[in-house]
């Protein structure tokens, strides 16, 4: 039992460290290459901050754990909501008036609805994998249209290395290498780590949920989604603390979309992906509840401060309670 809590645990930390690695390594290389920093932020940063979800799906979908391969995208979707978006507003009031949070919330609501309808086909398939990689490609290339003519009318207000910053979100850009040896040591430290910590991951999730008398789901949708979603809380987390949380809203709504686009999008298109009846019958619903509760909050510019982050928080720990009482096998 003690091995199968440190495979978890070893494994989940491993997935975030290479992650980093790889995020910073692939940026590294195509700012040597003369790649454009909004291009970077869109594309390399975008996908590389969500390597962890990806392969912990694609190496339980493989491996026939099905439960745990979406278990792990609809959790993450709603501990994004109820928990990242929670606990920062218990130390900070979060604003929630991003210029085009709105327009992006909608467009999340419908990636939801879209998700739902497709889970009731009982398996994700190839198709299913092609058209949420399609809608995946659509949403890029319009974040990159409206990105350009941001960039445009920023660019007489705020020097090209603030723009830079923008654009690369979360990335800490002094950390990132300009030697190119370093750069490439440090894409071969993700690309080795990752595979090797969503092994380790996905085991010791199995050897628990059996250990616990619950669904490989359950453990998808709690200790797993909890685990992969740790950084994004740590970082809004130190953003409220720096009075800087207005970032929150945005952040959240961009990995939702792309858990669902890319993640189970990709992983669909390698693997088919049964779809657990216990997440059909509750979870998506939370998932899709969380979702408008986003688009509530962007729509009336709503600030959150310590009464909505209580009630978030609670609401996330309430989930929990849910999900492991019906989730008895």
């Amino acid at each position: 039992m003690f091995i199968a809590y440190l495979s978890l645990v070893g494994g989940l930390a491993a997935l975030i460290f290479a992650g980093d690695f790889l995020v910073r390594g692939s940026v590294g290389i195509a700012k040597m290459l003369g790649i454009p920093s909004l291009v970077i932020g869109l594309t390399i940063v975008a996908f590389g901050t969500s390597a962890p979800e990806l392969v912990i799906s694609l190496n339980a979908a493989l491996q026939g754990n099905g439960g745990i391969a979406i278990g792990n995208v609809v959790g993450s979707n709603i501990a994004n909501v109820l928990l990242v978006m929670g606990l920062p507003a218990l130390l900070a009031p979060t604003p929630c008036d991003e210029k085009g949070a709105t327009r992006n919330a909608v467009f999340m609501v419908g990636v939801s609805l879209i998700f739902i309808g497709l889970c009731f086909h009982g398996i994700l398939d190839f198709w299913t994998g092609v058209v949420l990689v399609s809608m995946l490609a659509g949403f890029l290339l319009w974040s990159a249209h409206t990105a350009h003519q941001h960039r445009k009318t920023m660019k007489a207000a705020t020097g090209n290395r603030d723009l830079e910053l923008e654009e690369l979100g979360d990335v800490d850009v002094e950390s990132i290498p300009e030697n190119a040896l370093l750069s490439f040591g440090y894409v071969f430290i993700g690309l080795v780590g990752l595979p090797i910590g969503a092994h380790y991951t996905v085991e010791g999730a199995v050897v628990l949920a059996s250990a616990w008398g619950v669904s490989d789901a359950v453990i998808g949708l709690t200790v797993v989604a909890l685990g992969t979603s740790l950084p994004e809380l740590a970082t809004t987390l130190m953003a409220a603390v720096r009075q800087h949380a207005a970032v929150a809203l945005g952040n959240v709504i961009g990995s939702n979309l792309f858990n669902i686009l890319a993640i189970l999008g990709i992983t669909s298109l390698i693997a088919p992906i049964p779809v657990p009846e216990q997440i059909l019958e509750m979870d998506i619903w939370v998932m899709l509840g969380c979702a408008i509760l986003l688009l509530i909050f962007a729509m009336r510019r709503m600030c959150l401060g310590r009464g909505w982050g209580l009630l978030l928080t609670a609401g996330y720990i309430s989930y929990i309670y849910g999900v492991f009482a019906l989730g008895k096998i």
